[in-house]
């Protein structure tokens, strides 16, 4: 295992939380190595006892750990606090002054904020789920009319991950088509998504990131070579330009980047 300051999310419940709103911090120190453990379900003051413990082996007299805490009570906080590492209650006096703002207190219930909440926005995002399995990498062209945005790109670019992260993060139903050889002797969009292009958002990348993404999965293919890459680069963005498809450079973005990039320019709303 890497070298690097511990780093520990722990939660009461799933620990997402915890882990996205501390990783978001630590993405603010690039030049710092981080060990990184997410600790679910941390719900009793004994289970906080026992993490504890094992904070403090893990450590073993080297720089103090961080811990990043989403856990309402105060007796498993006073308990992770006493293990010598930094704890950032992630909650902190938010949770005060909401009780203030709403004139009530917050409920003393354990992991409540993965819970289903409002029960229709919970459907809605299974079925946006249920609608980009079925047209993932252009297996479907049924319903492209009620599709909220349809991203195309030549092969590995990031269509898929972008596509489950709109669908189950936001509910918008997304489709995604790839872009192959076949596609660019025509100056339209492939016939299947060109009755949509107003619904169109591209993706596209480096050569070089591309080459080497598509090596991963056929190393010392024509499919992942330079040249290969490069050309298939160019006739998309070329294509995109032709159509007026808006379109993004995916090679130095997170997927929640180029979720948010797509929405703007599409003016989507969850």
């Amino acid at each position: 295992m890497p070298a690097g300051r511990g780093a520990y999310f722990v939660s009461d419940s799933t620990g997402i939380t915890a882990e996205t709103l501390g990783s978001a911090l630590l993405a603010n120190f690039p030049g710092v190595a981080f060990q990184r453990h997410t600790i679910p379900f941390v719900d009793s003051a004994a289970g906080a006892r026992n993490l504890v413990a094992d904070i403090e082996r893990a450590a073993d007299g080297g720089a103090r750990p961080l811990i990043f805490a989403t856990v309402k009570s105060a007796e498993i906080l006073s308990a992770l606090g006493a293990s010598g590492a930094v704890v950032i209650d992630l909650l902190g006096g938010h949770l005060t002054e909401l009780e203030e703002a709403l004139g009530t207190t917050a409920s003393e219930q354990l992991g409540q904020f993965h819970g289903v909440g409002d029960i229709e926005r919970y459907f809605a995002r299974m079925r946006a789920v249920e609608y980009a399995i079925e047209h993932d990498d252009g297996q479907s062209g049924r319903a492209l009319d009620i599709a909220d945005v349809i991203i195309i790109a030549p092969s590995r670019c990031g269509k898929t991950p972008t596509t489950m992260y709109l669908a189950l993060q936001y509910g918008l139903l997304v489709a995604n088509y790839p872009l192959t050889d076949d596609d660019f002797p025509s100056d339209g969009l492939p016939s299947t998504v060109s009755r949509y292009v107003q619904k169109c958002f591209g993706l596209t990348t480096t050569p070089l990131r591309l080459s080497q993404v598509r090596h991963e999965r056929r190393p010392s293919s024509t499919y992942s070579s330079l040249a290969q890459c490069t050309l298939e680069l160019r006739r998309a963005e070329d294509l995109y330009r032709r159509n007026r498809v808006p379109f993004l450079n995916s090679s130095t973005k997170s997927v929640e980047e180029m979720s948010a990039v797509i929405m703007q320019s599409m003016r989507l709303r969850s």
